[in-house]
């Protein structure tokens, strides 16, 4: 499948003897000397030169190319705005100001990012222009560089900018901290004020999502639960988990920059609830199952109760990796559009209530996590546990396309099972290459967690040609395609309610193997009805064959939901 706070620098004050006779304008460590009367020499403060480095005072300073940058006040790491570029065309939404610099002198540059691919760099030093970048991340992460000024620059160019073809990037709290070069840079931070509009969002027997205002200079906020730090954020919403059922727990927040930490914000009550998160609802006898996307790529951008109300099974695309083998973790995507977690988990909820089963997806084509071992086994479990306690999924979805070790990924999923009880969903998305015979690490994962597995949704596209159940070679994008490959999977142990067809929504949803809803109609009636087939027929039929998935609810919505309002409706009424 497609994978997918306002810093400014501490001023210094270096103070050095006056010197008679000929000066040698020294620089060392960001520290400049300049000629004062009788020539004596003066000190030369440290700042951040770089103007409206907050993005407070919308694009003042700034220039953005071909209109590709604008301010918004989400997501925003610190105060109330942040950047927003969006490359498009042959543009990469290049955002550059001129900053005053003194000659022979040393800046180090930073500015804080998030979205898509992000360059952070500077040109016109007079020495070695200086660039880094990352290729992105759903939360906010710190681009550093430095760079020294030739003998004779008193400007420079500091710029951002994205990515050809790449979705938006966000830019918040730039700092080019060095002499100052006489320049009209951001003044020193004061210590902020203390937040308002502190808020209780959902409310589990274990956790609590909190959300405030934004306060004007705050690069972060430290959380308190009874009085005690329990958490540090950069945004305005936090979740703290680890609480008990039915207590009641006094939360504050301060907000904290350069120069300090506010006072703390009034106090907010909230008690736990007494059970656990919804309850996961009963997943259809037939189903459908849909990939909801976490980033923009250009299909339709949804909030998750926007998701088409045909599918049953929304697979949340994707959990990260850490650094711990195993361990994942959950990021939600600010080019979604979520003001806050807290919106995000009272959509499951919301989901859940309607009868909707909410996983999150592990894996996808440039997401992997490595489970080898016992450690890595429990990592998993444990992590992919409290997420679903903390956002209320009802269980998790395995798409690893890169490998997997079916003994210790086993292990994980029975461990998670033990954790969550008999309501958890259980549902995995292998390749066609993946579900060939009984013998691949997946189809002996399938088979092994049989007893606690909802549905395989084999991925049916982007494999060209391959073998049936009846050893011929069938092309994809075919009914015979469809049915020959399913029917591994139906003869080789699965029950079939343990199988489901996996396709593209689009032709845009994948690079090949689209077919049309009326073939997937065709391939459903075949495997269940004995109606509709190919050449190929199939032994018997299943009438209990679960259903269809798509990649993705996305793609099927920048289609006007053809597929969904195709399939839905016939998955549904399957015998």
């Amino acid at each position: 499948m497609q994978h997918r706070s306002k810093h400014r620098g501490h001023r210094g004050h270096r103070a050095r003897a006056s010197l008679a006779g000929p000066l040698a304008l020294a620089l060392g460590a960001g520290v400049a000397l300049a000629v004062g009367g009788a020539g004596t020499a003066q000190a030369v403060e440290d700042r951040n030169v770089a103007r409206n480095a907050g993005f407070e005072s919308g694009l003042t300073g700034w220039t953005c190319t071909a209109n590709s940058g604008t301010t918004v006040t989400s997501p925003v790491r610190s105060g109330a705005a942040a950047l927003k570029a969006v490359p498009a065309g042959l543009d990469n939404a290049r955002c550059s100001q001129t900053v005053a610099v003194l000659p022979n002198s040393t800046y180090e540059l930073s500015a804080w990012v998030q979205g898509a691919y992000a360059y952070l760099g500077a040109t016109g030093t007079g020495t070695t222009d200086v660039s880094t970048w990352t290729p992105g991340s759903g939360t906010w992460q710190q681009l550093t560089t430095s760079f020294t000024t030739g003998p004779d620059t008193k400007q420079v160019t500091v710029y951002t900018h994205g990515w050809y073809g790449q979705a938006a990037y966000h830019v918040d709290d730039v700092s080019v901290f060095g002499p100052d070069g006489g320049g009209d840079g951001d003044p020193d931070p004061q210590v902020p004020a203390a937040p308002a509009g502190l808020a209780p969002g959902t409310v589990t027997s274990s956790s609590v999502a909190l959300t405030w205002d934004a306060v004007a200079g705050a690069t972060g906020y430290h959380v308190y639960r009874d009085g005690a730090r329990v958490q540090t954020v950069s945004g305005t919403s936090a979740t703290v988990t680890g609480l008990a059922a039915d207590t009641a727990y006094g939360f504050q927040v301060s907000a904290v920059n350069a120069a300090g930490e506010s006072a703390k914000s009034g106090t907010v009550t909230v008690r736990t609830r007494t059970g656990g998160t919804t309850p996961n609802p009963t997943v259809p006898k037939h189903a459908v199952t849909g990939y909801w996307q976490n980033f923009d790529n250009g299909a339709t951008v949804q909030k998750l109760r926007d998701v088409q109300d045909q599918y049953d099974i929304i697979a949340v695309s994707f959990a990260d990796s850490t650094a711990t083998p195993g361990q994942i973790v959950f990021n939600l995507d600010p080019a979604v559009g979520y003001a806050s977690v807290a919106d995000f988990t009272a959509d499951i909820a919301a989901k859940k209530a309607a009868g909707k089963s909410v996983v999150l997806s592990v894996g996808g084509e440039k997401g992997n996590v490595t489970i080898n071992s016992d450690a890595s086994a429990t990592a998993f479990a444990d992590s992919a546990y409290a997420l679903m306690q903390e956002y209320g999924f009802s269980g998790v979805d395995i798409d690893l396309e890169h490998g997997i070790n079916s003994t210790y990924l086993t292990k994980a999923l029975r461990q998670l099972s033990a954790k969550a009880g008999p309501g958890m969903v259980l549902t995995m998305a292998p390749q066609t290459i993946d579900m060939q015979h009984t013998g691949t690490e997946y189809f002996k994962l399938a088979l092994a967690v049989k007893d606690i597995l909802t549905v395989v949704n084999t991925q049916y596209y982007n494999s060209g040609s391959m073998l049936g159940c009846d050893g011929k070679v069938y092309s994809q994008g075919s009914v015979d395609f469809l049915t020959a490959l399913a029917c591994i999977q139906l003869q080789g142990g699965l029950d079939p309610s343990q199988v489901g067809l996996g396709v593209p929504a689009s032709p845009r949803g994948a690079g090949s193997g689209y077919v049309s809803p009326t073939i997937v109609k065709n391939a459903l009636d075949c495997l269940t009805r004995g109606t509709g087939c190919g050449t190929f027929k199939p032994p018997t039929t299943w009438p209990s064959l679960r259903g269809a998935m798509t990649w993705s609810t996305n793609w099927d919505a920048t289609a006007g939901n053809a597929w969904s309002n195709a399939v839905g409706p016939h998955v549904h009424n399957l015998p």
